[in-house]
Order: structure tokens, then C-alpha cells, then sequence
């Protein structure tokens, strides 16, 4: 059931249920993260395997005592008092109250504040931190609108708290606090450029996935289609025009003249319009029965650009 009643949403999450929750990036299937068997209906419901760890939600600082085992690093305080509430998760050590499978047996767990109103509303009002990774079927494409969760996941799901479509629509950032300099371990919602201009300097940056994550979201397949996805160039686009009858583009800003089956990310340009059209395209075209291949083009290398083209990269079937 989809709906807007909060009060509704909270009182299933108490009672150790999950459910469908926006928030600015994409909507998360969340359950009490301090409740173990609540996890665990999570990981079931998205198929997805326990050795991937899960994202913790709060909505006030003072929940770290809660959340955290030592104490905090200064990098996590420059991040935290610039991004929350906001698309970023600090990676810090645990404390014993985090159930094991909430962070597959790691001794760090990964904590946002989201910055969607609603969210916010729902976190103070059940009053628990909200383990929530994105409610999907696991591997594929992130929901960004409550009927996605719902087309997916069905009655398998007692509620979805219906926020809107998702604003930023691409997972947060995670920088890894528990290491001196800091180290990004998922580009996100926050840009590089954003991370390193707060801390001063410049963080290492985990230059590739790992299908044995130290942070959710490292897996190196991931946010996939079911329709096959060739991600290239912007030149190299053009090779596949001579066969246009099933094959959908999806193009960061221009546009192909005549093809009648494709999606502008950003028509003006803009990496956060792109990021968040990303996986709303992506699943308009893996819907449409007419087509069988996706032909992406990569995003420019600034910005959001780098975290739109780790989505694509890792949803391909193919890089060329």
C-alpha cells in the first residue's frame, strides 16, 4: 500500500516490520537497524546477499553515542557539520548496539542523515536509526518514486510512505572517516570536488568497485537493467545509429536528430539534473518492450559526472 500517513510508518517500524521510505537520493527499504530479525526481512525481501552491508539512517548527531564505538575523527565532524542533512554517509567504527548483520560482520558501519522532509519526520517520530538500503530487488535499478517500490517489491512490502520522486536520485557518497586522510569508498551525491574543498585537502579515492565491500553499494555489478546496456563514448555512440529499430539511447546532453526511442539526461547540461534523471530513464527503457539494447553515453569527468558514470559502469553489460 502506498500512502502519505507517517504516524502509519512509524508505528510498523517499531513493531519490527520494514517499509518503503523516501528520501532525497532514492527511496530505501527500511527496518530498525538496532532490531536484528527487522534486518534480516530486509536483506530477504531484497535478495540480497549478507556479506553487503547496510546503511544506517538518524536525524540528530547525538544518535553517534548510540551508533558509534570511539571516538569520531575530525574529518568526520568537517563532513558532517557541512553535508547533514544530506547525500553522504560517514563510514565509522561500530559500538555493540549495531547487530552484526547490519554491517556483515565489520567492525564500521555506515551512517546518514537524509534530507528529505519526510525521512526527517519519520526517523523523529519512530525515533529509531533506520537501516536502509534502496528498495529494490538486489542488482537492480535504484527506485526513485514510490510506485517503482511498489512494482517491485509488492505485497512483500506492508507500506510505502510516498514522498514524491526522488530530487537527487543518485545514492550518497560514502567517505570512509576510520583512516587518516579520509577515503571516498562510493562517489555519490556530493562530488568529489565538494568533499576535498571541506576537508582541505584532497581524499583518497577508491578507484574501482570490489565485490568484497567495506561500504554498501561496492559491488562491481550493480543498478543493472535486464535489457543489455553497452556504455561508451560520445563518438563511439554513433556506430550503433545504423540499427535503430531496438536499440534505445540514453545521451547526457545532446540529443540524436530522428532516433525515436531515446532520453536526455540534462538538456542545459546539468550534472545534478542528470544524476537525478539517471535511474528514472533507466528503468523507463528497460520497460519498453520494443527495444533490447540500451546504448548509454558517458557523463563529462567533473562533478556528478564520475558518480553518474560508476552507476552506468557497473549497470553495463558491456564497456567499450
Amino acid at each position: 500500500m502506498i500512502g502519505t500517513d507517517i504516524q502509519k510508518a512509524a508505528a510498523l517500524l517499531q513493531a519490527g516490520e520494514v517499509i518503503g521510505m523516501p528520501t532525497e537520493t532514492v527511496y530505501g527499504l527500511a527496518g530498525n537497524a538496532l532490531n536484528a530479525q527487522a534486518v534480516a526481512k530486509i536483506f530477504a525481501i531484497k535478495k540480497r546477499p549478507t556479506f553487503d552491508p547496510l546503511i544506517v539512517h538518524i536525524f540528530d548527531l547525538s544518535q553517534i553515542e548510540l551508533l558509534s564505538k570511539s571516538s569520531l575523527s575530525e574529518s568526520f565532524y568537517v563532513l558532517a557539520n557541512r553535508f547533514w542533512p544530506g547525500p553522504l554517509t560517514l563510514v565509522v567504527e561500530k559500538s555493540d548496539a549495531v547487530p552484526d548483520i547490519v554491517t556483515s560482520g565489520l567492525s564500521t558501519v555506515g551512517i546518514r542523515m537524509p534530507a528529505h522532509p519526510m525521512a526527517q519526520q519519520l526517523l523523529r517520530l519512530c525515533n529509531l536509526p533506520l537501516a536502509a538500503p534502496s528498495a529494490n530487488p538486489f542488482g537492480y535499478i535504484s527506485p526513485v518514486t514510490a510506485e517503482h517500490v511498489a512494482r517491485q517489491l509488492g505485497d512483500q512490502v506492508p507500506y510505502i510512505l510516498d514522498g514524491g520522486r526522488c530530487q537527487i536520485g543518485l545514492e550518497s557518497t560514502i567517505v570512509d572517516c576510520t583512516v587518516t586522510p579520509a577515503r571516498i569508498l562510493r562517489k555519490g551525491g556530493i562530488s568529489v570536488e565538494k568533499i576535498a574543498e571541506a576537508l582541505g585537502y584532497q581524499p583518497d579515492v577508491l578507484s574501482h568497485s570490489t565485490d568484497n565491500p567495506k561500504a554498501p553499494g561496492m559491488l562491481s555489478s550493480h543498478y543493472a537493467p535486464r535489457k543489455k546496456l553497452i556504455l561508451t563514448d560520445q563518438k563511439s555512440v554513433f556506430s550503433y545509429y545504423h540499427n535503430k529499430n531496438n536499440i534505445a539511447f540514453l545521451r547526457y546532453r545532446t540529443p540524436i536528430k530522428q532516433h525515436p526511442i531515446q532520453r536526455i539526461l540534462s538538456p542545459n547540461g546539468s550534472d545534478a539534473e542528470a544524476a537525478a534523471n539517471l535511474f528514472y530513464f533507466l528503468r523507463e527503457l528497460d520497460e519498453m518492450s520494443e527495444i533490447d539494447l540500451i546504448v548509454a553515453e558517458k557523463a563529462p569527468d567533473k562533478g556528478l559526472g564520475p558518480a553518474i558514470n560508476d552507476r552506468l559502469q557497473r549497470a553495463a553489460t558491456e564497456v567499450i
